[in-house]
């Protein structure tokens, strides 16, 4: 293995992943720059170039939040980094109230982050990947951080930063059943959907019978896809449940995604902050758009009419086990009303089975010593023993302590503006001293 390639700078900050909520991050820095000062800030992605769920961008897909919870509105509205302007940037403000709608689709919303982003080009370095965050220690204390890349060409990088911020996103949570196919191209996460799909045979028009499995919203845009672009395949929706079931979009409810209701989550003992986040459940989770359940219902009930049976919709129902075979991959699932069991075979499955966030954890682990149970203050910043003298903060991670609106768009900006002004005092009682600055230097 080469030697890893060892930077002398010492940064303010290092972002680990350059997401949406790191990107709003980005923003409040510099706007509080001319009156606090600038930082020296570094935001590392493991992609290639800036995308946000790329891969998951089915031209039906529309944004489930107003445009107003951009990376800035809601904190600034007369930023120039707003939905509004990157709308008058591109000669499509007019056409864009024409519409009539709160709800862009995904794809110019993507388009926006990436705007957004170019502006930050000079902070940023996409193709490398966080492996590790180590303590950089100085009479036993952590005075900084270690934060070890490597990107796709094999080669390591070691930078050094007072503070990090971890906004690293979910990881797809794959079943028990599926994950011996790690390396098989039948069976893929939604998050690598278009990038899988078009290695399969339905795009040069031949039959397949494809499984999704899930009943949330990544399935429904999955189903609407495969439906409207491919018009050989035949698709089996395989749920747990008994129905695709409605998000609770109502005005009352949205205010559970407002900064006031983080306030009030993070106020209360865990018991509490528990029953709210599973009351308030299903606004996000293993939910679907109320106009897309009645598209797929009259897909469904447009075959009744037609007598062709060429989607199926499989309720109640659970994959015991999956076979892979040179002839598919066979499901075996149980009926979960009758204990039946049925195998069935595939030619594709789409797991549509939603995501984790442990990845903290694990970037973390070399601190594991300083960091508790990571639990977090009401600014995101981790809770560590009165060793480690460096900042940690997380973003995504940490709707147990603050509500469901963590790992969500709904916030980005008031969460951004808190961890700034928490950035800013953590320096100032650090001093920034040379002195230190030297330590850090020489641990380099």
């Amino acid at each position: 293995m080469t030697q890893a390639i060892a930077s002398p700078v010492v940064h303010d900050l290092i972002g680990i992943g350059f997401g949406p909520s790191n990107l709003a991050l980005a923003i409040a820095l510099q706007e509080r720059a001319p009156i606090q000062g600038e930082l020296d800030v570094l935001f590392l992605d493991k992609q290639a170039d800036y995308r946000w769920h790329g891969n998951t961008l089915v031209t039906q897909s529309e944004l489930q939040i107003s445009f107003l919870k951009d990376l800035v509105t809601l904190r600034n509205p007369t930023s120039p980094y707003s939905f509004v302007n990157y709308l008058k940037h591109h000669g499509r403000l007019v056409d864009f109230i024409n519409l009539g709608t709160f709800y862009p689709c995904r794809m110019e919303y993507n388009d926006y982050l990436r705007w957004v982003a170019a502006q930050f080009a000079g902070q940023s370095r996409y193709g490398e990947e966080v492996l590790r965050i180590e303590p950089v220690l100085h009479n036993q204390q952590v005075e900084a951080l270690r934060v070890i890349s490597r990107n796709t060409q094999g080669e390591e990088f070691v930078r050094t930063a007072r503070s990090v911020v971890v906004s690293a996103g979910g990881t797809p949570r794959i079943p028990e059943a599926f994950k011996a196919f790690k390396d098989d191209g039948r069976v893929f996460h939604h998050s690598q959907y278009l990038e899988r799909m078009t290695t399969q045979p339905c795009v040069s028009g031949q039959p397949m019978n494809i499984a999704i499995i899930g009943g949330g919203q990544s399935a429904a845009e999955a189903f609407i896809d495969l439906n409207d672009s491919f018009p050989s395949v035949q698709v089996d929706m395989i749920l747990r449940g008994s129905a695709l079931k409605p998000a609770d979009d109502s005005p009352f409810v949205n205010e559970v995604f407002s900064p006031e209701f983080t306030d009030l989550v993070f106020q209360q003992p865990h018991s509490e902050r528990e029953r709210l986040v599973n009351e308030y459940h299903n606004t996000n989770y293993s939910v679907v758009d109320i106009d897309l359940i009645e598209r797929i219902y009259g897909i469904f009930y447009r075959q009744k009419v037609s007598g062709v049976a060429r989607h199926a919709f499989r309720t109640l129902t659970t994959v015991e086990k999956a076979t892979a075979t040179d002839a598919g991959v066979e499901l075996t699932v149980r009926n979960n009303a009758t204990g039946e069991l049925t195998v069935r075979r595939y030619d594709a499955v789409v797991l549509a089975t939603g995501y984790e966030r442990q990845m903290h954890r694990t970037l973390l682990a070399p601190l594991e010593q300083y960091l508790g149970d990571f639990e977090v203050d009401r600014n995101y910043k981790l809770i560590t023993d009165e060793r480690c003298k460096a900042a940690i903060y997380m973003q995504g991670f940490c709707q147990a302590s603050h509500g469901l609106s963590d790992t969500l768009l709904s916030i980005l900006p008031v969460r951004a503006d808190e961890i700034a002004g928490s950035l800013y005092e953590h320096g100032k009682n650090r001093g920034q001293a040379r002195a230190v600055r030297d330590v850090l230097l020489a641990a380099v």
